[in-house]
């Protein structure tokens, strides 16, 4: 199979990679992915303010941190709530600060990051949980916050593509729009382009059928739409999408599934397809200009979106 050069050494790259040595699939797993972001997303933006908070629930809180742009001027600013990929299991602000960085500023937005609980130690529907409380409390507090309720839209990639089309459907109307990218949208793992690259490259079937078992802990879960976004059957008053796919991506043929889900439930969506590029292409901008590109693609939408 042959990849653009760029892409190439990337590949290269990653089969060299050392990481957190343990005999712990999870902790290697875990390691791998945020030394993966770590060498390869380049230099990171600066923005104008990042801040943390903790959102309280019953049993625990929910840590968030706010992305304010470096052009941020007016009072009550648009925002976006990303929620971050890693197959359910891994993934932090480590993995994904240089992305929101450029989403922020691009947008002129604020971006709220929800750092959701992890499988296997929580599995669903504990991590759509933190997301749908936190969400609604950002809803909520949006004044003392410095944003704008009627001007909020959702954005993930990965697993967070999944659980960013899972607050959609029960935000509804409340979000003005959700940016998919690269979604994981069905766990059995059986199109054509699973097939293809069932062996990666980045991502593989068997790391796929591992990760979605430890998320799904039950029968009941693995058909449950909340859980897995292609058996989402009611599209109603769900905000338009912006859904980014891959070309040489395992995942590709389930999101040109669910892309053809929504438009038949009555969803606006636009489809940017990226040549060449592969699963979790986003977290190498030090590499790729295709970063760049599809940053100032969603801004676009963005704006078109808002207010």
């Amino acid at each position: 199979m042959q990849f653009k050069s760029e892409v190439q050494k990337i590949i290269d790259h990653l089969h060299k990679m050392e990481v957190f040595d343990s005999q712990d699939i999870l902790d290697r797993s875990r390691k791998g992915y945020e030394t993966m972001a770590f060498q390869l997303s380049g230099k990171k933006e600066s923005i104008a303010i990042m801040e943390e908070i903790n959102i309280p629930q019953n049993t625990h809180s929910i840590p968030c941190i706010i992305y304010r742009p470096s052009n941020e001027k007016k009072k009550k600013t648009s925002a976006i709530i990303y929620l971050h990929g890693g197959w359910f299991v891994s993934g932090s602000i480590e993995t994904h600060d240089a992305v929101i960085r450029k989403l922020a500023n691009a947008t002129g937005s604020v971006v709220i990051f929800i750092d959701y609980r992890l499988a296997p130690e929580y599995p669903f529907p504990a991590g759509l949980e933190d997301i749908n409380a936190a969400s609604e409390w950002i809803i909520n507090n949006s004044t003392a916050l410095g944003i704008d309720e009627n001007n909020i839209g959702v954005a993930g990639d990965s697993a967070g593509g999944a659980l960013a089309i899972s607050l959609a459907t029960q935000l509804r109307t409340q979000l003005k729009f959700q940016i998919l990218i690269y979604p994981a949208a069905d766990n059995t793992l059986s199109t054509p382009s699973w097939e293809t690259y069932k062996n990666g490259p980045v991502t593989n079937k068997e790391e796929a059928y591992r990760v979605w078992n430890w998320y799904l802990s039950s029968s009941e879960d693995k058909e449950n739409p909340l859980a897995i976004p292609i058996l989402i059957k009611d599209f109603k008053d769900v905000p338009p999408a912006l859904v980014i796919l891959a070309e040489h991506d395992p995942l590709l043929d389930e999101g040109v599934h669910l892309i053809n889900n929504m438009k038949e439930g009555g969803v606006m969506v636009e489809t940017l397809l990226y040549k060449d590029m592969v699963h979790g292409f986003m977290h190498m901008g030090g590499v790729l200009k295709e970063v760049q590109e599809s940053v100032e693609k969603m801004a676009s939408f963005a704006h078109k979106h808002f207010i």
